[in-house]
């Protein structure tokens, strides 16, 4: 569709690129010494809403720029608006369409569906910077005929020679004005040598210009600190802020919700505006994203990435939740949400029942949020635990056997290990070493180990020996056949048989079944080892250490020599 035909086309927005009649240079303009501009009909009306995420392809998708994307799209769906996803891909060295196709992955995984966009279409398009050049183009030669911009002729020694001047009078590295005021003969006399130039933007010498952000409040610039700016560099390319500015206007999007440090781009981007004859969308800039030492969370903290997240096992609905939670909350308590919460919420009244927003931009903190990885992975687990119980031990049982912990088997051992495993796993990712670690026998070491002590003072070789008799005449073995019920019967047999109960019977009773001081459910994880011995359920690589085996070793100790060892107090360092 024609960039003019974009514009004047709208029914709800009227741009002018031009006045009808002549134009003017810029420098005789009237321009208020304060002015503020903002979004709205031909009418006067509220503009519908219109949000955009404008990622660079430059890199990954980085967890800062997610909630960005985030509070975009839950604005436009509590508003009933349409989110826009455009690829800033104007650093042409930079820029890969591999690291494209990443960061559109990475934002459908989090269940961002985008309504426009360089994949699905839309009215507005190109969606990539790169694609729309001609229409950046046009807009800076309608620029350079009304005099908003002029063409400079300065190289960059002579533009190096004025900021150390500006340096030496402690000034603003400002542009100082060289080809603002230069007559036509000169500007034809540069042309014809084929002098290389730049477009610069005629900035006011006075006055300011304000905003009203929707987050930070009224914030505003003086004009005398900007100096003219570059919107077209001498090698035809356009700048970002040119780009951003035409970009957001003729895709007609109505709020403009980025980080915090773009906020210094809005002075030059609402002069372009300004120049263009366009409204201005509302602007919301919401604060960054912290490291826990409340410095600007980067690579140097770890994991900044959702592409990051995602291979280390997050959920998509854990992230969302908690990018949500990072400066947003609903003035409740509550922390658990899922998108569709979050976009809106529907009350019921008796046989009415309609939806209200739930996120809402004025509940955005400005103040920055810290980003907890470990709030993170425990809001990982309760979404975890959240799916329905069929689809949580399929997804253990699937990561098991992908990892080839688990045999393919008809046993059911899978469902009891998820079962029994948990309540204990943040993220689908542990399931191996939650499986592994219970599977496994670390006799030596635990009964070696400082906290172990007081377990092997209480005569725990008594213990084992009533144990051991008890497992060579098949009666530990027949109760375990029974499962979880036949084991609470015979432990509790056991128990009276060698006259103990509570922690003194079934710490050592732990520590001799499964080589641990802690653990799961110690009766479902005494069942589920015997079961993974007549069922071939597990591979060699699952480190499994069958009961024939426990016992075989726990006959092998010293237990006198290891009580006598316990009981010898530690020798100082220094004195050894």
């Amino acid at each position: 569709m024609a960039a003019s035909a974009l514009l004047t086309g709208s029914p709800w927005l009227r741009m002018r690129l031009l006045p009808d009649a002549p134009a003017r240079p810029f420098r005789h303009l009237h321009l208020r010494r304060s002015f503020s501009v903002r979004a709205s009909g031909a009418d006067g009306s509220p503009a519908p809403v219109r949000v955009r995420f404008a990622p660079s392809p430059t890199g990954n998708l980085h967890v800062g720029g997610a909630r960005t994307a985030l509070f975009n799209y839950l604005f436009a769906r509590s508003k009933g608006g349409r989110f826009v996803l455009r690829v800033e891909d104007t650093d042409l060295e930079r820029s890969t369409r591999k690291s494209e196709e990443a960061v559109l992955a990475d934002l459908a995984w989090l269940g961002l569906d985008w309504d426009e966009g360089p994949d699905v279409g839309g009215d507005f398009g190109p969606y990539r910077q790169s694609e729309r050049n001609s229409l950046y183009k046009q807009y800076a030669e309608k620029l350079l005929d009304s005099g908003a911009v002029y063409r400079c002729f300065c190289s960059s020694e002579e533009l190096e020679q004025m900021k150390e001047v500006a340096k030496q009078r402690q000034l603003p590295p400002v542009y100082m004005g060289k080809w603002a005021s230069a007559s036509d003969a000169e500007v034809q006399q540069e042309l014809e040598k084929g002098t290389p130039y730049t477009y610069r933007f005629r900035v006011p010498k006075e006055g300011s210009l304000k905003i009203s952000d929707l987050i930070r409040g009224e914030v505003s610039w003086n004009l005398d600190t900007l100096g003219d700016f570059v919107i077209m560099r001498s090698n035809g390319q356009p700048v970002y802020n040119f780009c951003v500015t035409v970009d957001d206007a003729t895709m007609q999007i109505s709020h403009v919700i980025r980080a915090e440090e773009h906020l210094p781009n809005t002075l030059r981007q609402a002069l372009i505006y300004k120049a263009l004859g366009f409204a201005m969308p509302s602007f919301a800039h919401v604060s960054l994203i912290l490291a826990p030492d409340r410095s600007k969370l980067s690579k140097r903290h770890g994991a900044t990435s959702v592409g990051q997240y995602k291979n280390m096992g997050y959920l998509p609905q854990a992230m969302v939740n908690y990018l949500a939670l990072l400066g947003w909350g609903d003035g409740t308590e509550n922390e658990f949400f899922t998108i569709d919460d979050l976009g809106t919420v529907t009350l019921n009244f008796g046989a009415i029942s309609f939806a209200v927003q739930k996120f809402t931009i004025n509940r955005v903190n400005k103040s920055g949020a810290v980003f907890d990885a470990t709030k993170l992975k425990w809001m990982n687990g309760q979404h975890l635990r959240s799916f329905p119980h069929d689809e949580l031990i399929k997804a253990f049982e699937d990561r098991w056997t992908d990892t080839g912990i688990l045999q393919e088997s008809e046993s059911g051992f899978a469902k009891e290990a998820a079962e029994l495993l948990k309540d204990g796993i943040d993220l689908i990712t542990d399931a191996d070493a939650a499986l592994t670690n219970l599977l496994s026998y670390p006799l030596h070491t635990t009964l070696s180990s400082e906290e172990a002590k007081p377990v092997v003072q209480d005569k725990i070789s008594e213990v084992a020996w009533s144990l051991i008799s008890a497992y060579d005449s098949g009666e530990l073995g027949q109760a375990l056949a029974e499962g979880r019920d036949g084991w609470q019967k015979w432990v509790k047999g056991f128990g009276k048989s060698i006259k103990r109960k509570g922690k003194g019977l079934f710490m050592p009773l732990r520590v001799l079944l499964t080589g641990k001081l802690h653990g799961p459910d110690m009766g479902g994880s005494i069942a589920l080892i015997h079961k993974a011995g007549v069922c071939c359920a597990v591979t060699p690589q699952s480190n499994f250490v069958t009961l024939d085996e426990r016992f075989r070793m726990l006959k092998d100790v010293d237990w006198e020599s290891l009580a006598k060892e316990q009981e010898t107090p530690a020798v100082p360092a220094a004195a050894s």
